[in-house]
């Protein structure tokens, strides 16, 4: 059998690395980092078993809950025919003892559960006459897949006329309550994908595996890479992760190990995902995490913002996390292991953590308490104003996206006592395309009296007087508060909580960052490392009469 040995050796070009990503929430795992992965398992497998190889275990049992190129299953297979060959001699008999007993998939659409059996069997049939498996006595083999439609729930009723001017009730703004879908994006009919992924649409995922694969199955090793958003229905681009569905899917099957790429975003924010998080951080199995921060890296062509990581999660340990950063492919510095539930984030940086301990050190509270939550006055960004006040009543100048207009003091719905301060505006939303975030807050703007905002910003505080307004926004300029923030800043979004590991320092000075590297007595080393992470702001004044930052 020729086949076998072509397929499972390292041969260039590899087609799998020439397979271009389907969307950014169904990413192909690159072989070379799918490789990194399995390193890791191993290493840890041997820990746990006194240095024993996994892959000379003809026992051990994979599954990949959602294979898209096969990558994991044919890499798996591959260190499996060489760490079996004293074990099982013959190669057809050891290749098909893998194929059969040893590796699982769940392609998560009819063309990837294609895609995976043709990369690990040769073939798209597994029973075909090209496959490098001898006993399949079906065409999926091991790499199941069938249509899942969603469960659709809430909504509203309605009666409408159709074509036949007959009144017929129908439902509206229904969701999947598995997934959260929308009816309306995912309602598709019979001719396209429904994205309807079956290993979460289950409320009994043991239950819903013997369905699959005809038996009752026990893992020892779940790894994969899974789907990671769908679009939500909301405005523009609006998309809610489902990753997270995934994970706990496969944790609840017990695996001995469970090995996962999935976006970073969970660290610290991303939508409907702080249960998630709070699981996560305090669950002390989690071995070990790689982090790859930089936009692009892990998966070129694809933008994943706040970049990506992979985790080690072992059953039957129970201890602190190693996190290993990456950085233009090489480590950073050495991995640390460390509680992840020290903080309410994960503080992805193993050095910015001294530094941060040395901020909590004082017990000051923080500007999270002082900025305002979105919608300050409670308008929304697509508010319209007018050119000018006159003619108002009681006028009001207003910052709105890019522009500034103005408003009777009569449409604020919240927090109108605002207006008559002295107030400190930043973006909600700040950012760059680039690989690298640099600045993490936007300039402040020193906003007067008679004053207010749409939501595209956010008052981070508000004074009796400017004094105190410029201090206080001179503050957020500098690049030790800005570091502080990207601890908790993910992505382009910057909202109330990002603020929270900054201290509410005394206004009674113009603080600069040589004044709180002095305070919070940081290292030469660790003065280094801050202002490798954050970009200076151009010079700003802030004493210009209107109060307008120039």
């Amino acid at each position: 059998m020729t086949q076998a040995p072509l397929a499972l050796q390292r041969h260039n070009p590899d087609v799998l690395t020439c397979i271009a990503n389907l969307s950014n929430d169904e990413v192909i795992t690159p072989p070379e980092f799918a490789n990194g992965m399995l390193d890791l398992l191993e290493s840890a497998w041997a820990e746990a078993h006194g240095g024993a190889n996994i892959w000379a275990d003809s026992d051990v049992t994979f599954l990949d809950p959602f294979t898209k190129s096969g990558v994991f299953p044919r890499e798996i297979t591959r260190r499996l025919a060489e760490g079996l060959a004293d074990q099982i001699p013959d190669l057809h008999e050891r290749i098909d003892h893998i194929l059969t007993k040893q590796v699982f998939g769940i392609g998560i659409t009819e063309l990837t559960a294609l895609l995976a059996r043709r990369s690990l069997y040769c073939s798209k049939y597994a029973n075909g006459p090209h496959s490098i498996a001898q006993t399949f006595s079906t065409e999926s083999g091991n790499v199941w897949f069938e249509r899942t439609e969603h469960t659709w729930t809430g909504g509203k009723r309605e009666y409408r006329t159709n074509a036949r001017g007959e009144d017929v009730s129908v439902y509206t703004n229904r969701r999947c309550r598995f997934c959260g879908a929308s009816e309306d994006d995912y309602g598709r009919g019979e001719d396209l994908e429904t994205h309807a992924y079956a290993f979460i649409h289950t409320d009994d995922i043991k239950a819903r595996l013997g369905e699959m694969f005809g038996a009752t199955m026990q893992f020892d090793v779940i790894i994969g890479n899974p789907p990671y958003q769908l679009s939500d229905g909301g405005y523009g681009t609006s998309a809610a992760p489902i990753y997270q569905h995934f994970v706990e899917k496969a944790l609840e099957l017990d695996p001995r190990f469970a090995v996962f790429v999935t976006p970073s975003r969970w660290f610290a924010g991303g939508k409907g995902l702080d249960d998630y998080r709070k699981k996560m951080l305090s669950d002390h199995r989690m071995h070990d995490i790689v982090d790859y921060p930089k936009l692009y890296e892990a998966f070129p062509g694809v933008k994943i913002r706040g970049g990506i990581s992979y985790f080690l999660w072992d059953r039957d340990y129970d201890g602190p996390c190693t996190i290993q950063t990456m950085w233009d492919g090489q480590p950073v510095g050495e991995p640390v292991a460390r509680y992840l539930d020290a903080y309410d984030v994960l503080v992805r940086w193993n050095a910015a953590v001294p530094i941060l301990e040395k901020v909590r050190a004082k017990h000051e509270p923080t500007l999270d308490a002082r900025v305002s939550t979105r919608k300050p006055f409670g308008l929304a960004t697509n508010f319209k104003g007018k050119s000018t006040g006159a003619h108002m009543t009681d006028p009001v100048e207003l910052y709105a996206n890019q522009r500034v207009e103005w408003t009777e003091r009569s449409t604020l719905l919240i927090n109108e006592s605002w207006v008559d301060d002295w107030k400190v505006l930043m973006t909600r939303v700040q950012g760059t395309s680039a690989a690298v975030e640099t600045k993490f807050l936007s300039k402040p703007i020193i906003a007067g009296p008679g004053t207010a905002c749409t939501e595209t910003y956010l008052v981070a505080g508000h004074f009796d007087n400017k004094l105190e307004a410029k201090r206080y926004a001179m503050l957020l300029s500098t690049r030790f508060v800005r570091f502080l923030v990207s601890l908790r800043k993910g992505t382009q979004d910057a909202p109330r909580n990002v603020y929270a590991f900054v201290p509410d320092v005394p206004l009674d000075r113009d603080w600069t960052d040589e004044l709180l590297y002095e305070r919070y007595d940081l290292t030469d080393d660790e003065i280094e490392f801050v202002e490798s992470q954050v970009a200076p702001h151009e010079q700003t004044l802030f004493d210009d009469v209107d109060g307008a930052a120039r």
